[in-house]
């Protein structure tokens, strides 16, 4: 038979670090990562759970599956060498136990966002809250605990309006669901390191956990303030633009950029009127190009601020900070930060365009990390599963960080190899160093997974 079809390793191509070191190193980082949160559950938890919340996100980590990535029965499975069993049963007693709650894991992540924050404190940095809300969607499902009413993002996107095609329907399609409410925190630069997750909550608006938006928010808000206090500035999309919510930040004084709504009204000069009024035919303070994180091009844009008041808290001062761009929709920035030359209001509108961060957070947990995948009944059951999620999600933020580039670069040419200029020239995204981490775990499992014992490739 022809041997033309034999893969045989090219001396050229051999590695140039042992990638079963690298794979036990990278397993003793996820335990140095969740060590904090393992020393806490500790004192609740039997070692045999812990070992098994441990194997658990590393499980989450290797195996990757959007509609099946978080199922019980296979995440299970994946816990284990082939010809061996119980890792379902091991994961369903973790989380049924009545011993610990996703508080536990809210309590740790919130912790090592503000641990950054101290430290970019110390060093004369700030750092930006990032606010979102999405929906966590279950077409499909009925039963579930705390299941209610949310408007579908994937119906929407796919009834989007495309020429030659049918006009979609005109009422939003909604689907049974959770909301979901997110918090990252980021530096004003590139330089400070990643995006960090602060906080991830699920919410309901039927049964007997109902809740508001806005009271969500809430509580949210006051737990980073007396947190953070001044030390971070919060930014906010156009669904915070409310007369109700400017009152939730002026009552704790929080430090905020928020995305106005165009067709909204503001006092200037002591009379009502439209955002966009405001700056209808007024000469911008300055432009300068601006890279757009969205489309990855360069783009022409300006400034200028006005000092504007809210009818409803007429002692709030506010500056009104319009960004505009060619072929585009202007931005109107409403902050609390003095704005009043074209420096300052640069700076308000570069700490707003960070908000982009937390869309690729979305992206990446609903998409890559399949976090609307699990089918679990119990409302609590479900969010320690989803509190897994997100400490995978974290630990690769943490990959992220400047101390290991090297080992990204390495892992990106040993476990993820692109050719061509256009992979050489793109940023990495979070997926491919999951695909990495995830061919180097598969063929080399780290010491922390029950995978190890049966040597490489589960043999």
């Amino acid at each position: 038979m022809s041997n033309q079809y034999l893969i045989v390793a090219e001396a050229e191509q051999a590695p140039q670090y042992d990638p079963q070191a690298i794979a036990h190193a990278l397993g003793l980082t996820l335990l140095g990562f969740l060590g904090p949160l393992l020393v806490e559950l500790d004192q609740w938890l039997d070692k045999r759970l812990i070992r098994t919340l441990v194997q658990a996100v590393e499980a989450i980590l290797t195996f990757r599956d959007r509609v099946h990535g978080l199922l019980l029965s296979e995440l299970g499975s994946y816990m284990d060498p082939l010809g061996q069993g119980g890792g379902t049963k091991r994961l369903s007693r973790l989380l049924h136990c009545r011993l610990w709650t996703a508080l536990f894991i809210e309590r740790f992540l919130w912790g090592h966002a503000s641990q950054q924050i101290e430290q970019w404190a110390e060093a004369g940095e700030e750092g930006l809250a990032i606010w979102d809300g999405s929906v966590w969607e279950k077409p499909e499902s009925l039963k579930s605990e705390g299941l209610g009413p949310v408007p579908s993002s994937k119906a929407k996107r796919l009834t989007h309006v495309k020429p030659g095609y049918y006009t979609p329907p005109g009422r939003p399609i909604c689907v049974p669901g959770l909301h979901w409410v997110a918090l990252l925190v980021v530096g004003r630069t590139m330089s400070q390191g990643p995006a960090l997750l602060a906080v991830m909550r699920w919410w309901t608006s039927r049964g007997w956990r109902a809740s508001w938006s806005r009271d969500e928010d809430f509580k949210l808000l006051t737990m980073a303030m007396a947190s953070w206090g001044q030390k971070v500035v919060h930014i906010f999309d156009r669904g915070y633009a409310s007369s109700l919510w400017l009152g939730a930040l002026h009552h704790y004084a929080t430090r905020f950029v928020l995305r106005w709504r165009h067709d909204y009204r503001l006092l200037w000069e002591g009379k009502p009127k439209l955002a966009w009024k405001i700056a209808l035919g007024k000469k911008a303070w300055g432009s300068r190009a601006l890279w757009d994180a969205r489309r990855r091009k360069w783009i022409a844009a300006s400034v200028l601020a006005f000092a504007v008041r809210h009818p409803d808290h007429p002692d709030l001062p506010l500056w009104l900070v319009v960004a505009r761009r060619k072929d585009g929709q202007p931005w109107y920035l409403l902050t609390s930060e003095p704005v009043e030359t074209e420096a300052q209001a640069w700076v308000v509108v570069l700490a707003y365009a960070r908000r982009w961060q937390i869309e690729v957070a979305w992206k990446n947990c609903k998409s890559e990390l399949g976090m609307q995948s699990p089918r679990v009944w119990a409302w609590e059951t479900r969010e320690k599963l989803l509190g897994l999620a997100t400490l995978a999600y974290a630990f690769l933020l943490y990959l992220l960080t400047e101390a290991f580039t090297l080992l990204r670069r390495w892992l990106f040419r040993y476990a993820a190899h692109r050719t061509g200029r256009r992979a050489r020239s793109t940023h990495v995204p979070l997926a491919r160093l999951r695909l990495a981490l995830s061919r180097l775990w598969l063929a080399y499992p780290p010491p922390v997974s029950r995978r190890a014992l049966a040597g490489p490739l589960g043999r």
